[in-house]
């Protein structure tokens, strides 16, 4: 099973988007018979059948095993990935990129849509190198954390940040050694509801 699959073809999300088909997707986060799934759900052996089909012919689903079963082979599937993004083109953008203030809302989206683009790139490409089972590590690096700044202090927090980056441009800024991009998103910390404390202890 590999860490994420980014559907870039409107066929793909066309079969994923659809409640049922979600559901039965869930439950084959680890490798499940068609037999097994409808009975987990309460459904039909024959519509999980038929979701599962759809959802192994654009690769959303994978066949993993084969055992007999009353004389009959039956299907063993599992999710080809853990995660699954959408990618922005699958819409495309609507007009000209706007000139953004870099404080402000639409440049922070404009800057994630373009991270999540070349993540995904990179992680499809190092799936592709090291094979359909194991995925080779790229070098990268991703930094998480909570500061507090109150309202009287943020142009000085911002004139730190980005003196702090220009610091590192500038150190690292020359022709030799491997070429990295760097994005830094600063944005108010939400708050977390029940809901979203609930499907936390259930990704752990």
């Amino acid at each position: 099973m590999r860490d994420l699959l980014y559907l870039e073809r409107v066929e793909q999300a066309e079969t994923l988007l659809k409640p049922q088909r979600i559901e039965v997707l869930r439950q084959l986060a680890e490798p499940r018979s068609c037999t097994e799934v409808a009975a987990r759900l309460d459904q039909t052996q024959q519509r999980v059948y038929y979701h599962v089909k759809r959802l192994v012919e654009h690769g959303l689903v994978t066949l993993v095993d084969e055992r007999r079963v009353r004389g009959i082979n039956e299907g063993v599937y599992q999710a080809t990935a853990r995660a699954y993004w959408l990618s922005p083109r699958l819409v495309g953008r609507i007009g000209q990129r706007q000139q953004r203030d870099e404080a402000s809302l639409g440049y922070l989206l404009d800057l994630m849509e373009e991270v999540q683009s070349d993540v995904a790139d990179l992680h499809t490409q190092a799936a592709h190198q090291a094979g359909q089972h194991s995925e080779a590590d790229l070098p990268s690096l991703g930094v998480s954390g909570e500061i507090r700044v109150r309202p009287d202090r943020r142009p000085e927090f911002m004139a730190d940040l980005k003196t702090a980056l220009q610091d590192l441009f500038t150190k690292y800024g020359g022709d030799e050694g491997d070429a990295f991009k760097l994005a830094v998103a600063c944005y108010p910390d939400r708050p977390h509801d029940e809901e979203d404390t609930i499907r936390q202890g259930e990704n752990r």
